[in-house]
């Protein structure tokens, strides 16, 4: 096999790489800052499509992470690009946050329950019937159905969280239409987020903590990847995976170097 360029441009998720429940990771800070001396193109990317990626670099900031706005990427910022490429214009009913109905306000799209051309689930920690009803009901009349993501359930402080996979596992099990996930582990997600940086796949990595989406959405976009073992995925749990990463470390601390 030949041998890999050298890496020009650097993607890591965020939770569970940089942070870990509102905490940064040791090293995190110094990771960051060697990326923003050396002058590469990086991208911080999350899942996460509750927060704006404005949002996201004050709370990142207050922790200690200075991570400007145009390094953010979310899987809300992604499935905004995919809609604005897919039909301009369009129309949508959404269930999210501000970092989703931004993302989508930012491209030109109204969001409206008559006649929508999408309904785009993001993540929301007031997920509500009367919404889910609703979307049922426009998938069911001919709207399209999109979602941000596929996670399952999400972190916080007292345990996980029901996400945007279960809830659109629900509307699935509803409307027997299921939804097409913009964000990890589809590499469209890291792609358009390449686009954004200008860099190329060939020479880039990507580092995350969960096998099943950050390495898999890496490889697929064709990326050199890292697992580090500071999140979700245990050193146990890859020989479970039909697939590796590129190199395994345990943190982003032992990764400071190789920017």
């Amino acid at each position: 096999m030949a041998d890999r360029k050298p890496i020009a441009s650097w993607l890591t998720d965020m939770d569970g790489v940089l942070i870990h429940e509102g905490v940064p990771i040791p090293g995190a800070d110094a990771f960051i800052k060697k990326l923003r001396d050396s002058g590469k193109p990086f991208l911080v990317l999350t899942n996460n499509s509750i927060y704006t990626a404005r949002d996201l670099h004050a709370r990142l900031r207050r922790m200690g992470l200075d991570v400007p706005v145009e390094n953010i990427w979310t899987s809300a910022l992604a499935t905004a690009k995919f809609l604005e490429d897919q039909r301009p214009g369009g129309t949508a009913y959404v269930i999210g946050e501000a970092g989703l109905t931004t993302a989508l306000h930012d491209i030109g799209y109204v969001l409206t329950d008559h006649e929508p051309d999408y309904v785009v689930l993001g993540e929301t920690r007031t997920y509500s019937f009367e919404a889910m009803t609703k979307a049922v009901r426009l998938i069911k009349g001919g709207a399209r159905f999109i979602a941000t993501n596929p996670d399952e359930t999400g972190p916080s402080t007292e345990g996980p969280l029901p996400a945007t996979g279960a809830v659109a596992a629900l509307i699935t099990k509803a409307t027997g239409k299921k939804p097409y996930f913009a964000g990890k582990p589809n590499p469209l997600m890291m792609r358009t987020g390449l686009n954004a940086i200008g860099a190329h796949s060939e020479t880039s990595a990507m580092i995350g903590d969960r096998m099943d989406t950050d390495v898999l959405a890496g490889l697929e976009a064709g990326m050199e990847t890292y697992l580090v073992l500071t999140g979700l995925t245990t050193r146990k749990e890859i020989e479970q995976y039909p697939f590796r990463p590129s190199k395994i470390v345990d943190s982003i601390a032992d990764l400071v170097d190789r920017v």
